[in-house]
């Protein structure tokens, strides 16, 4: 699943907009003001912003300056009615990915996004190496000091979520919807905190106090960058 967020502060464009890129293997996150997108971004993890310039409170390059720093991998699209040649270099050279000027064909917006996502998707390695830890998720070998764990398939899951998003905290809604992808809504709501508390106890070396799977009070979880 995909995880977009798109910031535009009028509201019915912003719901066409969703209709239109919105599908089975894509969610639209929608925020019609500056501050929404900020805390969202704070406490979620996304593949692709699309973001308006001109907001009720604010611009939406100060919110792209702010993606570039924390997040510099993830693709952004600007979408705008400022279509002066100047606006469009200020959007490219603040960090832009693409810019589409309004009015636009939802059509072209739709192949621009995919094309966004593809080139996005990272070039990972299915092995993921830190201190004691070696974690090959294709062959499901996960060692600590040469000892190997045994994990779940979930954990698993859990794992490969938070170690190739380390530094970066996912909240408990996103990682429920990405672990349990094809039935959130029958999970129970302790079902993540159990699957963290059991990953915890066969990583960390005092799981009461972790050092790797730590805990974002109020928002999720993260993997701690060393």
């Amino acid at each position: 699943m995909k995880h977009i967020l798109l910031l535009e502060d009028d509201a019915a464009l912003g719901r066409g907009i969703r209709f239109a890129l919105e599908s089975e293997g894509i969610h639209i996150e929608l925020c019609t003001t500056l501050a929404q997108a900020q805390n969202l971004v704070t406490g979620r993890s996304f593949d692709l912003f699309i973001l308006d310039v001109n907001l009720p409170d604010g611009s939406g390059l100060d919110l792209l300056r702010d993606v570039r720093r924390s997040y510099p991998g993830i693709p952004v699209i600007l979408l705008t009615a400022n279509d002066l040649e100047t606006d469009i270099v200020m959007g490219l050279e603040s960090g832009a990915d693409d810019y589409v000027t309004k009015p636009f064909s939802l059509a072209v917006l739709r192949a621009r996004v995919n094309a966004q996502l593809r080139r996005g998707i990272p070039v990972q390695t299915d092995v993921f190496l830190q201190d004691a830890f070696s974690f090959d998720f294709s062959a499901m070998e996960f060692l600590k000091n040469g000892v190997p764990i045994e994990l779940s398939k979930t954990e698993q899951k859990l794992l490969r979520l938070l170690v190739s998003n380390r530094g970066v905290t996912l909240s408990r809604n996103s990682l429920m919807e990405r672990i349990w992808a094809d039935g959130t809504a029958y999970v129970d709501e302790n079902a993540l905190s159990v699957a963290v508390s059991r990953l915890r106890s066969k990583l960390e070396d005092d799981p009461s106090r972790p050092r790797y799977l730590k805990t974002v009070y109020g928002i999720g979880y993260t993997w701690a960058v060393k």
